[in-house]
């Protein structure tokens, strides 16, 4: 049973698995993506019933560009149409849209449709949900580290703090749980500096079959770990 007083503040779940899903069943990877739409809702729901407080999702990444121009083409209109189509579900929610990622990348329309979520969600007090589009760990310390030199921070001033403050999200607070679904053992250039001490969790199920019920049983496995910080308990 799930203790409700221990939550994970922040979940990081890295959607493994579409296009796996996709050709077991004989059926273009496009139809993986779209069916890997709906777990996310179905997470994304079960999370704010829960009072989860943060989760992000990795949407979309840095080297995601790599793949057939017609699945990335497919990828963008999917966010677009999602960000659009989902705005009732969000407001029922009261979940708040925030990206994280290289959005001066993205195509024009896509860019603008995150934009326009983000400010119409602004003012929402329920849980965050973080899309990382666009998004690498890497890029985005260096991108961070870009911003503190323009802003004139000598290297005698930089501090892990001061650093955190130039990332996309300032405020947003460490990982506590990543979930990997698709049964890969790899954290894929997701989070990598705010997921330093987060407790992993990898499961086989193909991000698709991933469900509610999964979930829960993930969030319990996460309170029965041990969290050290790199200290130790009872010395």
């Amino acid at each position: 049973m799930i203790d409700v007083s221990a939550l994970p503040v922040h979940i990081g779940i890295i959607m493994d698995g579409n296009g796996r899903w996709a050709k077991q069943r004989n059926l273009p990877r496009t139809s993986g993506h779209k069916e890997g739409l709906t777990a996310a809702k179905a997470v994304v729901s079960a999370a704010a019933e829960l009072g989860i407080k943060f989760v992000t999702l990795y949407t979309f990444s840095t080297e995601n560009w790599k793949r057939t121009e017609e699945e990335v083409g497919y990828l963008m209109g999917l966010i677009r149409r999602h960000l659009r189509a989902e705005f009732d579900f969000y407001k029922k929610k009261g979940i708040k849209i925030k990206h994280i990622g290289d959005i001066d990348g993205l195509p024009d329309d896509v860019r603008a449709e995150i934009i326009k979520a983000s400010e119409e969600t602004a003012h929402f007090t329920g849980m965050t949900v973080v899309l990382a589009i666009n998004y690498g760990g890497r890029n985005e310390i260096v991108r961070g580290v870009k911003k503190m030199i323009a802003d004139g921070t000598s290297a005698d001033d930089i501090t892990e703090d001061k650093l955190c403050k130039s990332f996309d999200i300032p405020d947003l607070p460490d990982v506590d749980l990543m979930i990997r679904t698709g049964g890969e053992l790899r954290l894929s250039n997701f989070l990598l500096w705010h997921a330093a001490y987060a407790e992993l969790l990898f499961t086989d199920t193909l991000w698709p079959d991933y469900n509610k019920e999964e979930f829960l049983s993930d969030i319990e496995k996460f309170q029965h770990r041990t969290r050290r910080f790199g200290g130790v308990l009872n010395p």
